[in-house]
């Protein structure tokens, strides 16, 4: 049988980002073909990919794990019983798995600073990709996915998992109806009870952690003992800080529906209020971005003070505003209002596509996964490509470049690219000597 890869890599959808109709991939594939996976970072939000998995078992393979501390495989293989057996990989080093013939697609949920990089290497070695969001760690490398995208012809879906909420997308048509009038104006928000992270103090890493391999791209620094395993979120070389960890759904929600673009104009107020601490990032941040064409979106971001001001919605989610009225959405659904506040439409997601856990997992992970392997065996058009997942993402590069720098920053709405030269040094990133993400 022909191999998956071999066919998509010359197919005019690999090229194009076009759909390719199911039946001509059933001339080529069983009806029954299933997807060869690999999971990349399974400490934390990669378990929820494996839960996708376990979800999809009859479509994916998942024939190996890779993560640098080997102490999580036991936990893996215990909790997910259901699709990992003693057949199933297990390494630190994820270039193991490309240099795998038998693996047609690898999930990503490394830390932030390995996704382009690990995506990139990945399509170069014939793999199609599911890629945690943020798709990149600095906006350089959002480019640097297009191009990669173009030439390798892979399918690459960023794990912007709202795309994929038949609510959400319910609430699309609606607004692009004109339900709420001419859309203007969404502001997101993210609201949580973050502790401190304390000082860290220098240790040695076990001996079942490789911390010179997890670092990876990012240049070296001695292990902390308040870095790993969630806390890098927080710092330079591997976070993005609270916008692009949560922000940036929310962001990518609000784009969607106004039908926005790349902004003109970027400013953020903010700072880190709650704890005196190592966090490098900021707990409290309102970013502010403008569009040319007379829409607004904002972001209010509260990591260390989670109480509920949004008329009992939860922790997070996107009010739209309308000439004629006004929407809010979440994972779990929408509401449409008039301008006399009267409820006009309600939709609920699926109680099972809305309940959310520790990592995050909802059944649009499911939804989103689907679209993923669709994408694949059918030629589906993704819900998250990479053309749209970039631009979401480097709004919270820019929300980061504005509040770090203080200034307000005049955007060049083609090339995503701020006119001041200070915000500039912050485009791409320093990369520790051989791991530089080559095209």
């Amino acid at each position: 049988m022909t191999k998956r890869r071999d066919f998509i890599k010359t197919s005019a959808m690999g090229l194009a980002g076009m759909a390719i109709s199911a039946k001509s991939y059933s001339r080529i594939l069983g009806a029954n073909d299933r997807i060869n996976m690999v999971t990349a970072g399974v400490n934390g939000r990669g378990r929820a990919h494996l839960n996708m998995a376990r979800g999809l078992k009859k479509q994916i393979n998942v024939i190996g794990l890779v993560d640098p501390d080997s102490r999580v495989f036991a936990r893996c293989f215990k909790d997910f019983k259901e699709i990992l057996d003693s057949s199933t990989l297990t390494m630190a080093d994820y270039r193991k798995a490309l240099d795998n013939k038998d693996v047609d697609a690898i999930s990503i949920a490394a830390p932030d600073h390995w996704h382009a990089p690990m995506a990139i290497e990945a399509m170069k070695a014939d793999k199609h990709v599911y890629l945690e969001k943020p798709c990149c760690h600095n906006a350089a490398e959002g480019d640097l996915l297009h191009a990669a995208v173009k030439k390798y012809g892979k399918v690459l879906q960023v794990g912007n998992q709202q795309r994929s909420s038949p609510t959400t997308a319910s609430l699309k048509r609606k607004l692009d109806e004109g339900i709420i009038g001419k859309v203007y104006y969404a502001r997101t928000w993210y609201e949580n009870n973050r502790g401190s992270i304390g000082t860290g103090q220098k240790m040695a890493a076990p001996a079942e952690f490789n911390w010179e391999l997890w670092q990876g791209p990012a240049p070296r620094t001695d292990l902390m003992d308040n870095y790993v395993h969630y806390n890098w979120h927080w710092f330079w070389d591997w976070g993005t800080g609270e916008i692009s960890n949560n922000g940036l759904h929310e962001l990518d929600v609000a784009r969607w529906l106004l039908n926005a673009g790349i902004p003109s104009k970027v400013t953020s107020t903010g700072g880190r209020y709650s704890f005196n601490d190592d966090w490098q990032f900021w707990d409290t941040q309102i970013a502010s971005f403008e569009y040319d064409d007379d829409l607004m979106i904002t972001w209010d971001g509260r990591s260390c003070n989670g109480t509920n001001i949004n008329k009992g919605h939860g922790g997070r989610g996107t009010w739209i505003h309308g000439t004629h009225g006004t929407a809010v959405v979440d994972r779990g659904g929408y509401k449409i209002f008039d301008k006399g506040d009267q409820l006009l439409v309600e939709e609920n997601e699926r109680s099972s596509s809305s309940s959310v856990d520790t990592l995050g997992i909802t059944g649009l992970d499911y939804y989103h996964m689907q679209n993923f392997v669709d994408g694949i065996n059918k030629g589906a058009a993704l819900n998250s490509p990479i053309d749209e997942a970039v631009k979401s993402t480097l709004m919270c590069h820019l929300g980061n470049m504005a509040q770090k720098t203080g200034q307000t920053l005049l955007v060049d709405t083609k090339t995503g690219k701020p006119a001041n030269a200070d915000a500039m040094k912050m485009w791409g990133r320093s990369y520790e000597k051989g791991w530089e993400p080559k095209v």
